[in-house]
């Protein structure tokens, strides 16, 4: 292979900006786009659940922290061509990854994706990259292997490799656990939304926080809680940890220095009316807890462990054990934002399109309101008896969900 064709993304070359991947639902690039402009970065593309941008290192801790709707935050290693084995190995070995990887850290290839390529047996892509990278961090730290990470006790950088059309892309994960794991959930209850789709609904539905929101099936709070960081101003990810920090482009102080300025802007003296009601009386008392978890981390808390209780606060959202069909209107506009249960959640298809023919009440019962619901059920129209201004599929994991936006009940 000529190292010319060889593109490398390392700190080497990294005062200024580098190339990062935001990863995201399939459906919800546009979401991502959007949050990362507003951010002011720029945008170079976005395709199939990826949104790519540059950044530098400030950047990229002020991405992990602030964006809602990313699932996970990748950096751009390299890319190059390959058509067998010998060349991803000689592409792999030539990025310097003593660059990324600091010493006493192992590395583990966490995810293979192949598609209209040559090599396409994933595993042994692994194999060859993991190999590539181990035997160029041991010679560049003069060490005989890479530590480990059996027991959980060294830190590990994981690599992501994507090949298409015999193209390869090396990233590393600069996020950890998923981002959308923010740290307020205790409990997901049975189903849960994720935190990010949850995000999603709430900024294709153009909602702001003049107006009253309401989930008539809020289960653990999730949609309720997303939309009260976004009142609040709070970036969604402040009170957690990120891989970024553990790399050699890594900044400890400046890390906490963005997380002191974002933290600064968060205000919860706003007054808002965010409020869910679900029929199970125990994901009413998840949805609560998670609340206050949500509003330790707001104040810059470690959020307590287990059931969180106490008097409601003014800047809280608000949940009560209700059925659908016995909530009304507390103002004459607002949205109701919803997912509402289906078959894993209620045990059957049958009773999921029952409960969505029920959803009709919400019409009588909210007039002028919008409604914005996620289903896995294609047919959700049919049955809820009125067509939707707006369809969108987004797509989570193997998980095909439907966005459909009523703009007036």
């Amino acid at each position: 292979m000529n190292p010319a064709a060889i593109k490398t993304r390392p700190p080497a070359a990294w005062a200024g900006t580098g190339t990062a991947t935001a990863l995201c639902a399939l459906g919800a690039e546009k979401v991502v786009s959007n949050e990362l402009r507003k951010l002011h970065f720029k945008v170079l593309d976005a395709a199939r659940g990826r949104v790519r941008f540059l950044s530098d290192t400030a950047g990229l801790y002020r991405a992990l922290m602030s964006l809602r709707a990313a699932d996970r935050l990748l950096l751009e290693c390299g890319c190059f061509p390959a058509g067998d084995f010998d060349e991803l190995f000689t592409g792999t070995s030539a990025i310097p990854w003593e660059s990324l990887v600091p010493p006493g850290m192992g590395i583990k290839v966490a995810k293979v994706r192949s598609s209209r390529s040559v090599l396409a047996a994933e595993t042994s892509i692994q194999a060859v990259v993991h190999k590539a990278a181990a035997q160029r961090l041991c010679k560049a730290y003069n060490v005989e292997r890479l530590p480990d990470d059996s027991g959980g006790k060294t830190s590990i950088a994981e690599l992501r490799v994507y090949i298409d059309k015999n193209q390869v892309g090396l990233f590393l994960d600069l996020s950890g656990e998923p981002l959308f794991k923010r740290g307020y959930r205790s409990e997901g209850g049975v189903a849960p939304l994720r935190e990010t789709i949850a995000a999603d609904l709430l900024l294709l539905s153009g909602w702001k926080r003049k107006f009253p929101l309401y989930d008539p099936f809020c289960g653990s709070g999730t949609i309720a809680i997303e939309a009260s960081l976004y009142a609040w101003d709070m970036a969604p990810n402040l009170g957690r940890s990120f891989a970024l920090s553990s790399l050699a482009i890594g900044d400890k102080e400046l890390e906490a220095a963005i997380r002191a300025e974002l933290m600064g802007r968060v205000d919860t003296e706003r007054l808002i009316r965010i409020s869910g009601s679900d029929s199970d009386r125990r994901s009413v008392a998840l949805a609560e807890s998670n609340a206050w978890r949500a509003c330790d981390l707001a104040r810059g808390r470690e959020p307590g462990r287990g059931i969180q209780t106490g008097e409601k606060l003014p800047f809280m959202p608000s949940f009560r054990t209700l059925p659908m069909t016995e909530a009304r209107a507390q103002a004459e506009n607002g949205f109701i934002i919803t997912n509402p249960p289906y078959g894993k959640r209620l045990g059957d298809r049958s009773g999921a399109e029952a409960l969505y023919r029920d959803m009709y009440t919400l019409g009588e019962h909210f007039p002028g309101w919008k409604l914005v619901v996620i289903s896995d059920h294609p047919g959700f129209e049919s049955h809820f008896g009125k067509k939707a201004d707006t369809v969108r599929k987004i797509t989570c994991g193997a998980t095909d969900s439907f966005f459909y936006e009523f703009l007036s009940l």
